[in-house]
């Protein structure tokens, strides 16, 4: 079958970009895919349709992006800009392309786009939530009428946690209730090598021989939390890593300043297709996730469990899909600098322990995060809506080229 998936944001720096890459990594081994985004970069096998926006938007940060303006704080003009061409980019790749079926990852506008496509050329769609759009919707309401359209005419709608679906239901109702479906995010486990050279490259870069290590990774956003992690360093007995980028960095750094916290490293924001990027979780002794919003699922703390690692997270939204308490992670309270040193001390000091619960996390990946458990679910998705689908109309050359030569007479 071939698959277009409809992207809103660049494939590397956000948790929906790894799990695209890795679905339609596994996907186009049987299948065709191509994937419209905001991204030159390629990937082996898939057909890449980049798109070429006036200017990048984001729900609330992108490391890749970190000028890049808030949709919300958009004005009209500069949705209808980005939207005009997205949309264009669509149309081509859909009359190149010829799929059978259209993803769309992300709501905001891309599954009005969608609506469209099947109005002209008669391809179904498939829509797939991540939670940090639920957030920018109710924050910013100017898609919603577009959005119910749309959500009328879907054949499925996914989410990645129970938690995200029970939202999207909520903004919804009965229009998208019987549709939805959780079709969870998972981990490569391939790329979890245990690999004693890499661990010795790092210890060298950041003078971590002989130290216990806790880590974090992810955007560095006030959702994210780290603030907490870092007034709780000053107690951790072992040297916190902080590993990523974004508009909270400022803070935290004045953190460290006022409180002359001395054993925070701040690496960064690494491309998870770095060399070393899963060997820092390979070489953690425990991982904390402290969220103080409703995380949709957590790919961070998957892959933190995919290296054998425990996790002390915040019970918040999606991430008590995964974790349970005292048997593969610890849960704690959000906002809480005592709870996180105390846990994370605890852990530190008890090996045996560290090793138990690590174990249980990695299982837990096996049995319920795996990618070809997760790519065979949406195969048997697609084949269902393929199997509904009347053939295409009309190539759509004629259209096509009437559309080009309108849009060549409009300029921004």
């Amino acid at each position: 079958m071939k698959i277009l998936y409809l992207h809103l944001f660049p494939l590397w720096g956000n948790g929906s970009g790894v799990f695209l890459r890795e679905l339609s990594g596994q996907l186009q081994e049987r299948h065709e895919v191509a994937i419209v985004a905001p991204d030159t970069r390629s990937l082996p096998g898939i057909k890449m349709y980049p798109v070429h926006a006036p200017q990048d938007g984001v729900f609330v940060g992108h490391p890749e992006l970190p000028s890049a303006k808030r949709f919300s704080d958009m004005s009209g003009k500069e949705l209808g800009e980005i939207f005009t061409t997205y949309l264009w980019t669509t149309i081509q790749a859909v009359n190149e392309f010829k799929p059978d079926v259209i993803h769309v990852f992300h709501t905001a506008f891309l599954p009005g786009i969608a609506r469209i496509l099947k109005s002209l050329f008669g391809v179904r769609y498939v829509i797939t939530t991540h939670g940090s759009d639920l957030n920018y919707l109710e924050k910013d309401t100017r898609f919603m009428e577009l959005l119910h359209e749309a959500n009328k005419h879907a054949r499925f709608i996914t989410a990645c946690s129970s938690f995200t679906k029970s939202w999207y239901i909520k903004m919804f109702g009965s229009e998208v209730r019987n549709k939805s479906s959780i079709v969870v995010g998972g981990v490569n486990l391939s790329q979890y090598k245990q690999d004693p050279k890499k661990i010795m490259l790092i210890d060298a870069k950041y003078n971590l021989a002989g130290k216990k290590v806790v880590l974090f990774t992810g955007r560095l956003t006030k959702h994210k939390g780290v603030i907490y992690l870092i007034r709780a360093a000053q107690k951790i007995n072992g040297t916190v890593l902080i590993i990523g980028d974004g508009p909270e960095r400022k803070n935290i750094e004045a953190e460290i300043t006022k409180k002359n916290i001395t054993n925070v490293i701040l690496a960064g924001y690494i491309k998870s297709d770095d060399p070393l990027y899963h060997a820092y979780y390979e070489r953690a002794d425990v991982y904390v996730a402290p969220s103080v919003w409703d995380e949709p699922l957590g790919l961070t703390i998957l892959e933190a469990m995919a290296a054998h690692k425990p996790v002390v997270a915040t019970r918040k939204g999606g991430i008590l899909s995964i974790i349970r308490d005292k048997i593969n992670g610890y849960l704690i309270a959000p906002r809480s600098s005592s709870e996180i040193a105390n846990q994370v001390n605890t852990l530190l000091r008890q090996d045996n322990v560290r090793e138990t619960v690590g174990e249980r996390a990695y299982k837990t990946v096996v049995d319920k995060f795996n990618w070809e458990t997760i790519a065979g679910r949406f195969e048997k998705l697609y084949a269902t809506v393929i199997g509904t689908v009347k053939p295409h109309p009309i190539s759509s050359d004629r259209f096509f080229h009437r559309l080009f030569a309108a849009r060549e007479k409009v300029s921004f």
